[in-house]
């Protein structure tokens, strides 16, 4: 049986406080929660990662993904991640590099997933990356980081997730993977956060030339009108890849300032601001979209596009 962290039980396992439910967004997406516990598995400060946030961008249908740049975990951490070829069954795969003590990140099928629970699991087939801790062929269970959180799966699921119901000439699905090589010493706390401060200046020269908050908000009400003749359930994809992504993204930025000094407290404060009033104006996108009532939209996202105007310039003199 392959195991990377030894002694980790998915019963007895504390989420680190980026994933406390108390904050406004506990979760942001796949990609990035499953980093934050897997640094913080590895006693390492996810918090450092997070000044690429500061480059998030409006899309035209969508913000950015957020996602840490592969360079910036080696030069923080010293962790090696790149994509694993997968021309076998992704489960002999897994095995290999497990036993060579590196994660596996691994896209997956949320239909399987139990910790999806009244979101994706045996509901809709959606992909999500998950970084694979153990795995157990002859017991048929898993061990993985998803989202805010560190779950057990086994059985069916486990069956769904590697395609095992295929028949012989069945064409399998091939994930996308990526394996990453865990440093044997990493480095300590204070060259850490001389690079993350080193990194918030490369990553702000590459921000944004256009504020991408004025921009949704620019054609946002019309959006929403679409969407609203669209399938209700059409609506939390709509919400997830917008108000969602750059909601969580700048209430991750906060974070990421108060952790790298106080100096950055004021900065912290408006990407607070910013996170604040993606949240409250979700709710008002589900009340519009009820009731077909779209005027108060037109206006609502511009507390968050001035705080994006201020949370710059701010920074600008910062660094």
């Amino acid at each position: 049986m392959a195991v990377v962290f030894q002694g980790l039980d998915p019963a007895a396992y504390k989420p680190h406080a980026l994933h406390d439910s108390e904050r406004m967004w506990p979760e942001t997406n796949c990609y990035i929660d499953l980093w934050i516990e897997v640094l913080s598995s590895l006693k390492l400060p996810p918090e450092a990662m997070l000044g690429f946030t500061v480059t998030q961008d409006f899309e035209g249908d969508q913000f950015t993904f957020f996602k840490v740049p592969l360079e910036d975990l080696e030069a923080l951490y010293g962790i090696r991640c790149t994509e694993l070829a997968i021309y076998d069954k992704v489960q002999h795969h897994v095995a290999e590099q497990i036993g060579r003590g590196r994660l596996c990140l691994v896209e997956m099928d949320s239909f399987y997933m139990p910790d999806t629970q009244g979101v994706g699991y045996r509901r809709e087939h959606g992909k999500t990356t998950v970084a694979i801790n153990r795995l157990d062929m002859e017991g048929r269970e898993l061990d993985y980081f998803h989202n805010g959180g560190f779950y057990r799966l086994s059985g069916e699921d486990f069956d769904g997730l590697f395609q095992l119901h295929l028949k012989e000439d069945d064409l399998p699905f091939l994930p996308y993977t990526e394996f990453a090589k865990l440093p044997e010493n990493a480095p300590g706390a204070a060259a850490i956060r001389q690079t993350a401060t080193q990194l918030l200046a490369f990553h702000f020269r590459r921000r944004p030339v256009a504020n991408p908050i004025r921009a949704f908000a620019a054609g946002f009400t019309a959006q929403v009108e679409a969407v609203a003749e669209r399938p209700f359930g059409f609506f939390h994809k709509f919400a997830f890849n917008t108000l969602r992504q750059f909601g969580a993204n700048f209430e991750l930025a906060g974070s990421y300032l108060d952790w790298l000094s106080v100096d950055f407290s004021a900065v912290a404060g408006e990407a607070r601001r910013i996170s604040e009033v993606a949240k409250s104006v979700q709710f008002q996108l589900a009340r519009a979209i009820t009731r077909k009532k779209f005027e108060p939209l037109q206006t609502a996202l511009d507390p968050a596009a001035d705080a994006w105007d201020s949370m710059m310039g701010l920074l600008e003199q910062k660094l």
